[in-house]
């Protein structure tokens, strides 16, 4: 039996250590935000915080994340939208939307380290896919 911490909630949950983080948010713990994209951490669909970093779920065996604050795009916000979920919203970021939780979680990150990026550092920062091609409108949200 595993304890987490995720969105400010401990949970129990009876799963292998080596699970991916991502199988235990979405079949365990019924947090179906955090989307399954490529398995192999590099589209950052699967993009949650552990300890306030930006960190691609699929490859994260769920043990590493024990003891650790986790947070879904389900707990990103307590009232209502963050102000990142605001932004991408008021510059319609999204048009098939699959990967915005992940981009939206890497942006929050981002702010955090760097409440005013810089082009360069967005496009640092900003590794997540998008099959869409949003890139642009994503840059003009996190600014």
């Amino acid at each position: 039996m595993l304890k987490l911490k995720v969105n400010g909630r401990t949970h129990r949950v009876d799963v292998e250590p080596e699970m991916p983080l991502l199988w235990v948010l979405r079949d365990h713990l019924n947090l179906t935000g955090t989307k399954y994209g490529c398995g192999i951490a590099l589209c950052g669909a699967c993009t949650v915080h552990v300890d306030g970093e930006a960190v691609r779920s699929c490859s994260l065996p769920v043990a590493a994340a024990v003891g650790k604050k986790i947070v879904t795009i389900e707990g990103l916000s307590q009232h209502g939208l963050h102000r990142v979920q605001q932004a991408w919203i008021e510059n319609q970021v999204p048009q098939c939307g699959y990967c915005q939780t992940g981009m939206i979680m890497s942006a929050v990150a981002l702010l955090a380290k760097k409440p005013r990026p810089t082009d360069s550092d967005i496009d640092e920062t900003m590794s997540n896919l998008c099959r869409c091609g949003a890139y642009a409108r994503v840059r003009k949200a996190i600014h």
